[in-house]
């Protein structure tokens, strides 16, 4: 918020991302390493900071990160995700999570084979809202771990849904 340009990227030799900052001499911060990066991981812009985004075929996710001016640390403040499923879309959707507020949001399918006239169809399913905390997680702090616990969460919230649909149907 100095005015000066700040510098984030991926480092793709030490598998982390590295944040460099005018308020603190350009000094490199990092992230812990994260062995899954691919050809389609990167940083965009975000509103007052940077995401980190991470790509595959099927699947992906989304990290939003700020400077927090009473720690002086780059936070973590959201995570998104999607998932396309399978290959008939079970599974299907995007969540989210505002690590700030804890509001997390999930708008999932899955294909039900007993539904129309047992010939299958994919079923949207109510959204989903709740709350989700996680501690304060720092650039520092942050590894692909950071996700898989949040990707875990989802789907143990997306499996909840989708059982009670199915009792509701039967």
């Amino acid at each position: 918020f100095d005015g000066k340009k700040d510098t984030v990227y991926v480092d793709n030799t030490e598998f982390r991302i590295i944040c460099q900052l005018s308020t603190q001499n350009f000094k490199k911060i990092k992230s812990k390493q994260i062995e899954i990066l691919n050809e389609m991981s990167g940083i965009v812009d975000a509103k007052n900071g940077f995401a980190f985004f991470n790509d595959w075929m099927r699947a992906g996710y989304k990290n939003q990160f700020l400077y927090n001016k009473k720690t002086k640390k780059v936070q973590l403040v959201g995570m998104s995700r999607y998932e396309f499923g399978n290959a008939a879309n079970d599974g299907s959707g995007e969540s989210s999570v505002n690590l700030l507020t804890g509001d997390y949001i999930g708008n999932w399918n899955y294909y039900d084979f007993l539904a129309n006239n047992e010939e299958g169809e994919l079923v949207k399913m109510p959204t989903i809202k709740t709350k989700m905390k996680f501690k304060e997680i720092n650039l520092e702090d942050f590894e692909e771990n950071t996700y898989f616990g949040f990707a875990d969460r989802c789907s143990e919230l997306f499996y909840q849904q989708k059982e009670k649909m199915q009792k509701k149907r039967n």
